[in-house]
């Protein structure tokens, strides 16, 4: 019994990360509820303190959107950073693939995702943003590379 809360624990501290509202803009009027708009949002890499992605998506607003049952679309950007100072050293035991986003993109079929690569051979880390479905996933992506251990000139 102990080891199965043990696992549980440790299962939510596996969680990916939470992102935080940057901002948002409307670019489709709803004449009921609210209009679909593209958010910026923000979110810390768990695994790796001192690097920042910002993404964009869109979500769908109206009726649907107000009470959660829309879908929205399968498109996403993304851009990440280093703001802060990262230890190299631990990147090699990263686990790479690994998720470190996602998010519901409808109601219970369709999630965008983040996931993280270590490019060991060339010091950098590789973010990857795509929308999956169940049945059908798209192939519509985005990535974005941060380097690392690379002294400023």
């Amino acid at each position: 019994m102990r080891r199965a809360w043990l696992a549980l624990f440790l299962s939510l501290l596996a969680l990916p990360a939470l992102a935080e509202d940057v901002g948002s803009v409307g670019y489709q009027f709803k004449w009921l509820g609210p209009n679909d708009k593209i958010v910026v949002e923000a979110f810390d890499d768990p695994d790796v303190p001192g690097v920042t992605c910002y993404m964009s998506h869109a979500r769908t607003g109206g009726i649907k959107g107000a009470i959660g049952l829309a879908e929205d679309p399968g498109e996403a950007s993304i851009a990440c950073r280093q703001v802060g100072p990262v230890d190299v050293e631990k990147l090699d035991k990263i686990r790479s693939p690994h998720e470190v986003f996602s998010s519901r993109a409808s109601l219970i079929f369709k999630t965008t995702q983040v996931t993280r690569f270590w490019d060991a051979k060339r010091k950098a880390l590789v973010y990857l943003v795509y929308t999956d479905r169940i049945i059908e996933g798209s192939p519509r992506n985005s990535i974005s590379v941060v380097p690392v251990g690379v002294p400023a000139k």
